[in-house]
């Protein structure tokens, strides 16, 4: 009679077991079958290739020196150094002032510059500017992905080097003009798609990076920003990333934004596939400098991204300097400004 009882308890058990799954949790399962809805979709070739060979070269966005940001005193101490001082801005900026040593590149011509005209692993830092730090940032991001792994850009640009700079930029553009148009709720990401289509007829990883590369360069900056007021007014026109900690997004957010990881996003293929391929993107962060080193990969694999200009900083000053303490937010004031020696020619 026990020996009954035993082999009926044995089925019983092996029921209840066949049932749950093998007591899996739910959360395992909800995370399997996301996997596999994200494995259905296939990426192209190319970004394929430039994903492989990005990792394979060190895979710089999820690394420590992501982003490669510099501040104005630091660059300041190391003047006498051994580093490379390249000025982004119009030549009419840089004749009214600039860093002194510093020489002046436009935008479009930094791949030839750093090709043929220096050598850019003679010297311990090469240091971006420009006027307020955005363009430097976005600039510094293609070159790092290029493999330059001595170059930075220097926080706020010229702006943070002497309030001469500062006074008709980042002072002149922080701004509370849509503090009351936030919104706390939680949007949700789009559906799974393909990266974009590159198009370059490059079949390597190596060679697609370099077409991507001399593409932007030559495509310019301008495309690559947009201002807060154009999202504000139309946030249905845009697919609104918010590069920043769950917390911060938490406290108040663009319309229609969606939060995506700072650690967490790029390279990541089931990422990078939630970005419609077919709408403009706008990222933004506290003050355009983490958003400006996103949008410059981002477009590097296609993605009609941009950065909104000075960030939060462009809408929200105020609530960020009274959160300042609680959210660690970096406000831009006239105490982030240096007093720093420039010269003119």
């Amino acid at each position: 009679m026990r020996t009954i009882n035993q082999i009926i308890a044995a089925v019983l058990l092996s029921v209840l077991v066949a049932c749950s799954g093998g007591n899996k949790p739910k959360s395992a399962e909800s995370a399997a079958s996301t996997e596999s809805k994200s494995a259905t979709i296939e990426i192209n070739d190319e970004a394929q290739e430039l994903l492989k060979y990005l990792e394979e070269s060190g895979d710089y966005v999820n690394g420590r020196n992501f982003p490669s940001l510099i501040k104005a005193s630091v660059v300041n101490e190391e003047l006498a150094g051994n580093v490379k001082i390249i000025d982004l801005r119009n030549p009419e900026a840089y004749a009214k002032g600039h860093i002194k040593g510093a020489v002046n590149v436009e935008f479009g011509k930094i791949p030839d510059y750093f090709s043929n005209v220096i050598k850019p692993f003679e010297f311990d830092k090469i240091i971006l500017v420009c006027f307020t730090g955005q363009t430097s940032s976005y600039t510094t991001s293609l070159l790092r992905l290029m493999g330059y792994g001595n170059v930075y850009a220097m926080r706020w640009g010229m702006s943070g080097w002497n309030k001469d700079f500062a006074s008709d930029w980042w002072l002149k553009s922080v701004s509370d003009k849509y503090e009351t148009k936030l919104e706390t709720v939680e949007n949700v990401r789009a559906d799974l798609t393909d990266f974009p289509q590159m198009n370059t007829g490059k079949t390597t990883g190596e060679e697609i990076l370099a077409e991507r590369f001399n593409q932007l360069f030559a495509a310019g900056f301008a495309d690559a920003f947009i201002t807060a007021d154009q999202v504000f007014e139309q946030p249905q026109n845009f697919y609104t990333i918010n590069f920043e900690r769950k917390d911060k997004y938490d406290a108040g957010h663009i319309p229609g934004a969606v939060r995506y990881k700072t650690n967490g996003t790029l390279g990541i293929v089931s990422e990078m596939q939630s970005i419609p391929t077919n709408k403009e993107a706008a990222i933004y962060c506290g003050t355009g400098h983490n958003s400006a080193f996103v949008t410059a990969y981002l477009r590097l694999f296609g993605y009609n991204a941009k950065t909104v200009m000075y960030g939060n900083n462009a809408f929200m000053h105020s609530k960020m300097l009274k959160d300042k303490t609680l959210l660690s937010w970096l406000s831009f004031t006239e105490a982030e400004v240096g007093n720093y020696a420039y010269v003119k020619n």
